[in-house]
């Protein structure tokens, strides 16, 4: 779950191992407690692309986006140091070649959860997280499709220019349509990213594990390049290959490629 960050110890963090300064467990707390309640989940982002080793068509062209915000609910009152979370996140994919032009999946994602930061040595190296999340389409009938996850995991940082993650999750599957999707949209995921020492540029591989013994995974590839030093939006290209990218044909293979603009979370990016 990505936590908002004050600004002047989000930079203390980043920069911490370049200029050799450690970021006690106190000051942190300190940062969350006095920090703003409201930031980024997920990435946001709003990218155009089409398939890739087909010839590119209005019905496989098209722009998808992701809204994701964060609302932190608690200072530092919950047990072991943890702070409550309401989250939400809407992923959507528009046929903007097609006739007027429609959105053909609609997909959300609210929730709740605790995290955790994460602390050797009195050093901040992360977070650990349990959520509740429900993903839906809000379709009825045939076009259903409705899950929910106990999930848990966390997001490491590796000296200064890499990071990694694990999520895993407990199914509730109560949609009557898509009884199979761990088939499809797995069972765990696991991830790293990797930046340049100036933070300019940035690549992510994403692994989600479908169900069964085989090494049978949907994989993100993604990089990134902020577009000003300072900001932090970024030039973005992401290629998904693999099932469940949407939740209404979460059955059918998908190999996109998309480009266009995100705005990421200070620190983490969370999938």
């Amino acid at each position: 779950m990505a936590m908002a960050y004050p600004g002047h110890i989000s930079a203390q963090i980043v920069n911490a191992d370049s200029i050799g300064t450690v970021i006690s467990s106190d000051s942190i707390r300190r940062a969350f407690d006095n920090g703003p309640y409201f930031g980024l989940y997920k990435d946001n982002y709003f990218i155009f692309g089409t398939s890739v080793g087909q010839r590119p068509t209005k019905e496989n062209s098209n722009i998808k986006f992701q809204i994701s915000i964060s609302q932190r609910l608690t200072k530092t009152v919950m047990p072991l140091h943890s702070y409550l979370f309401l989250f939400y996140t809407q992923k959507c994919f528009w046929n903007v070649l097609e006739n007027s032009m429609p959105m053909t999946d609609l997909n959300f994602n609210p929730g709740i959860g605790l995290a955790k930061p994460l602390f050797v040595k009195n050093r901040y190296i992360g977070k650990a997280f349990l959520l509740a999340e429900h993903e839906s389409n809000g379709r009825d009938g045939t076009a259903s499709r409705s899950w929910n996850k106990i999930s848990f995991g966390g997001n490491i940082i590796i000296g200064q220019q890499m990071q990694v993650h694990a999520k895993f999750w407990i199914p509730i599957i109560d949609g009557k349509e898509n009884k199979d999707i761990l088939d499809y949209c797995g069972i765990y995921q696991v991830g790293t990213s990797l930046t340049t020492v100036d933070r300019r540029f940035g690549a992510s591989v994403i692994l989600t594990k479908r169900k069964g013994w085989r090494l049978n995974y949907n994989t993100i590839i993604e990089l990134n390049y902020r577009i000003f030093p300072r900001d932090n939006q970024y030039l973005f290209l992401q290629y998904y290959n693999g099932y469940g990218e949407g939740l209404l044909a979460y059955k059918e293979f998908h190999s996109q490629l998309r480009m266009g603009i995100v705005i990421k979370p200070t620190l983490f990016s969370d999938y």
